[in-house]
């Protein structure tokens, strides 16, 4: 099983844009690896068209997507023409047809014993094919997160999940519950008083011993 902090596992996959390396592709960018469990179903055909939608948003912040369905490239391709007919979007990043289960066994998303086809497996029997992965820049797998079938994934929150890891890669800090980008933040437990003077010399306010809150508006200000 994969865990946050492993390298993401690497592979030549076919995509609607071609064959990919998954790490070469990626570069030195982040990016968002989210799967579906079928092509043409109702739930994923909404998810394919915000993820669209916000495409351009994800690469202002350094990170590209690149989706994964159980089937072929040729039904990826005519799936693309009913996602734009529901939501109006285009998608103009690549989605893998992972039609021989690798990239879903790779990942964890499907037990190896799982068979090596598409054919004639339903959505259901690939439930557990509804997952997403932050992979960094050095190709670790930064967070995970999987969502039955019955419930849309909100790329708004993927966006938030996003700039809380690059926020907290670059300053040693955390973000609190529903922590938006201009919100207070929290000096990380790991950072002692005497280093978080020197890292937050405007100070910081403090319910509890380990729990100090900084505005954001201060970083930078003793920790580049």
């Amino acid at each position: 099983m994969l865990r946050i902090g492993d390298t993401a596992p690497d592979s030549e996959v076919e995509t609607t844009e071609g064959s990919i390396c998954l790490h070469s592709w990626l570069g030195d960018m982040w990016g968002l690896l989210f799967s579906h469990p079928k092509d043409f179903t109702p739930v994923c055909t909404t998810e394919l068209g915000e993820a669209a939608r916000l495409h351009e948003e994800f690469l202002k912040r350094n990170c590209k997507l690149i989706g994964l369905s159980v089937d072929s490239v040729a039904d990826h391709r005519a799936w693309l023409t009913d996602i734009r007919i529901a939501t109006g979007q285009s998608v103009r990043f690549p989605i893998i047809a992972d039609e021989h289960l690798e990239v879903a066994k790779l990942y964890g998303m499907l037990p190896a014993s799982t068979g090596a086809s598409a054919q004639g497996r339903t959505a259901a029997e690939n439930r557990t094919v509804r997952s997403v992965f932050f992979i960094a820049p050095d190709k670790t797998i930064r967070a995970m997160l999987t969502y039955p079938m019955t419930s849309g994934r909100s790329f708004l929150e993927l966006l938030r999940l996003l700039e809380s890891l690059q926020l907290t890669d670059r300053h040693p800090v955390a973000t609190p519950a529903g922590w938006s980008a201009e919100d207070d933040i929290i000096i990380a437990p790991a950072v002692s008083n005497d280093e978080a003077k020197v890292d937050f010399p405007m100070g910081w306010r403090g319910p509890l011993p380990y729990l100090r809150f900084v505005k954001r508006a201060w970083l930078g200000t003793g920790n580049e």
